[in-house]
């Protein structure tokens, strides 16, 4: 019996020193849904210069990337909004690795798109839409008798777009009114389904590959300047408009994306977040289209800081 169990544990070290067990050969993420797409792409890049290398990616919402990161369950955790200090005091490291937007979404079939289309919604509007309840109907944002009752929709699982989206108006999360809806390809089918509906969706799931918005979507224009119509430049038809105004700083609802670290990365995962702030790293973001790449001085900076 102590042959046997002296072989197998003979058997154990072998393999576990030959890498094949190894967990320094595998990397883990978990969370938001808005950098996943983009975090494939880069595993499977990585993995071909890589070929001993394991990746597991999933999404869950950044609530779920943030806390499994926090309680050690991945080595990485996707987050689409910003760190609360009460997670950095729990050791997390945000890794600034792309940025994006929310975009609030209605059906093309929505009795006052034209209207929307023509004026948008100001901050206030949001406000009283999402936040205070003391909009119930199409009536009261488009300013005439259309007699439609208005349908919210909001994310029911901790996630950085929602937190993006109440950030914009000044609240959080937990502020938000409407009918709770799991992840993004839900609550963007909830809204786009409902014609008299209305909700918000990552960058990531409202365009298309070809950067057409996708099928059965209009992006609801937001009246930045307050001036009460919606101006060409609040108004987004495809991918490069939006861009364009996210770039230019003029979107509203935009944030920041982090991969979340316990501690300074080591090891592969170091060399995993430094591939994804690499030349090649930012043309795979480019080419995948669903989230913005950084520009190489604020690549450049946050390599500097995981050194």
């Amino acid at each position: 019996m102590k042959k046997i169990i002296s072989g197998l544990l003979m058997i154990s070290f072998i393999l576990i020193s030959g890498g094949i067990l190894r967990a320094e050969d595998a990397i883990t993420l978990s969370g938001a849904w808005a950098i996943y797409p983009t975090a494939v792409a880069w595993s499977e890049a990585f993995q071909k210069k890589h070929p001993g290398v394991k990746i597991d990616v999933s999404a869950g919402g950044a609530g779920k990337g943030a806390s499994d990161a926090i309680f050690g369950l991945v080595d990485i955790g996707m987050v689409s909004r910003e760190v609360d200090p009460s997670e950095m005091k729990k050791g997390i490291l945000p890794v600034y690795v792309l940025h994006d937007a929310v975009f609030p979404v209605v059906s093309n079939k929505n009795p006052v798109l034209q209207d929307l289309l023509k004026k948008g919604i100001k901050k206030q509007g949001w406000i009283d839409i999402y936040a205070s309840g003391l909009v119930t109907t199409w009536d009261s944002i488009v300013k005439r008798k259309v007699n439609k009752k208005l349908h919210v929709y909001t994310r029911s699982d901790a996630c950085g777009a929602a937190a993006s989206w109440a950030a914009y108006f000044g609240k959080k999360q937990e502020d938000l009114r409407g009918v709770g809806i799991y992840g993004d390809p839900g609550l963007l089918e909830a809204a786009t389904r409902d014609p008299i509906g209305i909700g918000y969706n990552n960058f990531s799931y409202i365009f298309t590959r070809d950067g057409s918005i996708v099928s059965g979507a209009r992006i609801v224009p937001i009246d930045s300047n307050e001036n009460g119509i919606a101006d060409s430049d609040e108004v987004y038809t495809n991918r490069d408009e939006a861009v364009k105004a996210i770039r230019a700083g003029r979107y509203p609802a935009t944030r920041k994306n982090y991969f979340f670290v316990k501690g300074k990365p080591k090891k592969l995962v170091k060399e995993f977040i430094e591939f994804a702030l690499s030349d090649e790293g930012t043309k795979i973001v480019d080419e995948v289209g669903t989230s913005l790449s950084l520009a190489k001085a604020d690549r450049e900076k946050v390599l500097n800081e995981i050194k």
